[in-house]
């Protein structure tokens, strides 16, 4: 089974939560799938969930190639400098990053939702919209590569992993892409013994 999910800002990557906040509980009632990588609270869109743990690993692994499209809001006016050294991927205190695709967007996508709560407002600092595509995933990566250019993350949302995309999912909406659970996997066949004397 496959399922694309929008998770929305506030909401936990995980299905319980001993404080109390919002979980995907909320939102999947399908049992015995996991997140296939992971969104922090304050992040939205695409998670996908699955109950294939091998597909999961192929979502996840970067060494199969599923990238990461996310549309950033960030705080200041991007340079060229500035949106090439992102591009090259700066250097983070786990490492450098791999380089990625980064545009800049004219504003906000026209099928943004708004916030709630809102993204705090000054009229005295510039904003600015990028598209980020990555090929590998850490920790708060993408606030942290933007951060490292000199501009903050205001708002992250995830619009694609790999072929899987949106489309056009509210906040909280799911989309079931494959119905069908995960194969059952049985371990190999011990090989027949030879019969004595037989040609190998």
């Amino acid at each position: 089974m496959l399922i694309a999910l929008n998770k929305p800002y506030g909401v936990l990557c995980q299905f319980t939560d001993p404080d109390g906040r919002p979980t995907l509980a909320d939102f999947v009632a399908q049992s015995d799938v996991y997140a296939a990588g992971r969104l922090d609270a304050d992040s939205e869109g695409l998670l996908l969930l699955s109950d294939d743990g091998a597909l999961i690993a192929r979502i996840t692994q970067p060494r199969h190639k599923w990238p990461k499209t996310y549309v950033v809001q960030v705080e200041g006016a991007p340079t060229s400098e500035q949106i090439e050294g992102l591009a090259r991927g700066p250097l983070l205190n786990d490492g450098p990053c791999r380089p990625c695709e980064v545009s800049l967007l004219p504003g906000p996508p026209e099928w943004l939702w708004p916030r709630d709560p809102p993204v705090r407002f000054r009229k005295s600092v510039p904003e600015a919209w990028l598209q980020v595509c990555l090929h590998e995933g850490r920790n708060r990566q993408l606030r942290r590569m933007t951060a490292a250019v000199g501009l903050p993350t205001l708002r992250l949302i995830r619009t694609a992993i790999g072929p899987h995309a949106l489309e056009g999912l509210a906040p909280g909406e799911l989309r079931v892409i494959d119905p069908r659970p995960a194969p059952v996997r049985t371990a190999p066949a011990a090989p027949r013994p030879r019969r004595r004397n037989a040609p190998p």
